[in-house]
């Protein structure tokens, strides 16, 4: 007898019925007019995809990425793709079952979902197959990507993974501007006497300045000079950024107290870019693996200099650098100043000459590494700024939509190349946070001479070095989120400028010529007292001399000089001068004097 609550089914194709419910769980039913087993197979997907539509529509691209890398996250994927695949692949073959019965001679009567059905026709039967090879294409691809994401955080998260992808490359070998090489390899000693104990950092409490250490490494050679270090300065109650950078030609930074400090003395006195390899397998000297040891004692010694705790650490090397670039479609770059290089290194010891123009550029990954690495031609500071400029750019611009179509080429490029120690479950609210900053409010502190630290092109024992003035790098990292930010930008283009500023005493007033030079230095320039006598004394204003077409290429410099002493540059051409401005102190010239050093 007919059923009250469900129609007869109608006979009707079983492979349309199965295509139905490969498109959505019940539509085949539906067409089948078993409008009730259509309900019960359509409802479950219905509410669990409103639910997580709820919840997914509240989120933006940060939030979806720091949930993404949730173990947890990873899991719930896996299973809920698994069940999906179940319940769908139910619902089809029920459907062509369905249609079948009814093919075969079912006409009326209540469906109860069992008793025979005759044998199918072959051609019924692969109808059905290809109907769910199609429908399980969807899953193995999802399954796919599920474990790609897995394999590529554990990668990431986990700096002792083993398995994980290389990114390092052979200089030159893809034809394109190539990095530059590395320092040769120093000796790296083993540890000698007790390892320190482990020490468990207590995680960020989200509410205290976060500081966090990103990391450039050049591995050619099988090396691991950090090149680039910049700590990320977060302050969560006004979302205010701030980025340090230290020059890789850094001498003398303050070694922190402990085992340490016993074996190198008060300061590191090589290169800041080889302190990594010194120390990651000295278990006596940093708590850790030979894995991570480095990175902890990179976040020692810059704690110690920037007298603040840095939690963490995110290190890209420069190989990966430039493949996830590529695997993001490249990067738009707001260059201002021309990079010029006529001696790049193009590999194989041979050189090139690099010129990248000012305006809006488009570069590939090769491209944006030459921009960010280039020395020869410019300054530490246009160097840190290039660096800086490239990482704000990478985030401003990356977006869910360009990601998407080049998933497997990122996921291989950031398993190869990224590791940190940011806990996973900490990424949520960091990005978070990443998503309330204003890119063009970041501060930017780039600590190069003369104003942060003391240049000297040729020492007897360490060729270039630079030298760290502490008290005005610890200043400048305490006072970051509350010192004007166009005081610190002016100070750091004087100093990117590089005039060479001598101060002459012409007025008689003692000591008047070195307050002025230390005044100058305060500002950012590279000024200096050397105790010549002028040709002028005792005239009645300040004379400012500015030599060999200096107000062309350090035009803030002169423009700064005679705002401040309220003169007008007289511009001379003498070969023999060894400054770029001479400043001659007169009667008039007003009383400056530096700030003491907090």
């Amino acid at each position: 007898m007919q059923s009250a609550h469900e129609a007869a089914p109608r006979r009707r194709s079983p492979f349309a019925a199965a295509f139905l419910s490969l498109l959505f769980p019940g539509l085949g039913h539906a067409y089948l007019g078993a409008h009730r087993r259509a309900l019960g197979f359509a409802a479950p997907p219905v509410l669990v995809g409103a639910l997580l539509a709820g919840i997914f529509v509240r989120l933006d691209v940060f939030d979806l990425a720091g949930l993404a890398v949730q173990t947890w996250f990873i899991t719930a994927v896996f299973i809920i793709n698994l069940v999906a695949l179940a319940w769908r692949a139910a619902a089809i073959v029920d459907a062509w079952r369905i249609a079948r019965w009814l093919a075969v001679g079912g006409s009326g009567g209540r469906i109860r979902g069992r008793g025979r059905v005759a044998a199918a026709a072959p051609l019924a039967v692969a109808g059905l197959a290809a109907v769910l090879l199609v429908m399980s294409v969807a899953h193995v691809a999802v399954a796919r990507y599920d474990l790609l994401l897995s394999s590529t955080t554990a990668c990431i998260f986990d700096p002792e993974a083993t398995g994980c992808p290389s990114a390092t490359a052979t200089p030159g070998a893809s034809g394109e501007p190539s990095d530059e090489p590395s320092e040769p390899a120093t000796p790296e000693p083993s540890a000698v006497g007790t390892p320190v104990p482990s020490v468990s950092i207590p995680p960020w409490n989200g509410t205290d300045r976060l500081n966090v250490l990103l990391i450039g490494a050049d591995e050619q050679g099988g090396g691991h000079n950090t090149d680039t270090l910049i700590v990320v300065s977060i302050d969560p109650a006004t979302n205010q950024v701030a980025m340090f950078q230290l020059p890789r030609d850094t001498v003398d930074v303050p070694v922190p107290e402990g085992p340490a400090r016993q074996l190198w003395g008060s300061v590191f006195r090589s290169k800041i870019n080889s302190w990594f390899v010194q120390n990651r397998h000295r278990a006596d000297l940093f708590p850790g693996t030979d894995q991570t040891r480095g990175y902890n004692a990179l976040k020692a010694i810059l704690g110690e200099l920037y007298q603040i705790e840095i939690k963490y650490f995110v290190e890209v090397n420069f190989e990966g650098f430039q493949q996830i670039v590529d695997a993001l479609g490249g990067v738009t770059i707001n260059v201002q100043v021309p990079v010029v290089d006529d001696a790049y290194p193009a590999g194989g010891g041979a050189l090139q000459r690099v010129y990248i123009a000012s305006g809006m550029q488009r570069m590939t990954g090769a491209e944006a590494l030459v921009y960010a690495r280039s020395r020869h031609g410019s300054t530490d500071f246009d160097r840190g700024a290039r660096q800086q400029r490239v990482l704000l750019s990478l985030r401003q611009q990356t977006d869910i939509a360009g990601v998407l179509p080049r998933i497997d080429q990122l996921a291989g490029a950031l398993a190869a190349s990224v590791r940190t120690d940011i806990p996973r479950e900490l990424l949520p609210q960091l990005l978070g946070l990443a998503s309330q900053v204003n890119t063009p409010d970041v501060r930017s502190y780039i600590f190069t001479p003369p104003f942060y630290q003391v240049e000297t092109l040729n020492s007897p024992d360490r060729g270039y070095i630079i030298q760290p003035r502490l008290d005005r790098i610890r200043a400048a990292v305490r006072d970051a989120f509350t010192t004007d930010p166009a005081i610190a930008e002016h100070r750091e283009q004087l100093g990117a400028e590089g005039a060479a500023v001598y101060v002459l005493n012409g007025s008689g007033v003692s000591g008047q010529a070195a307050r002025i030079a230390e005044f100058l230095e305060y500002l950012g320039m590279a000024a200096s007292a050397p105790g010549q006598k002028p040709d002028v004394i005792d005239g009645p204003t300040t004379i400012l001399r500015v030599y060999n077409g200096a107000e062309t290429t350090m035009p803030l410099t002169v423009a700064t000089l005679e705002a401040l002493f309220g003169v007008t540059a007289e511009l001379i051409v003498n070969a023999t001068a060894t400054a770029d401005i001479v400043i001659i102190t007169g009667d008039a010239t007003p009383s400056l004097t530096a700030p003491p050093a907090p």
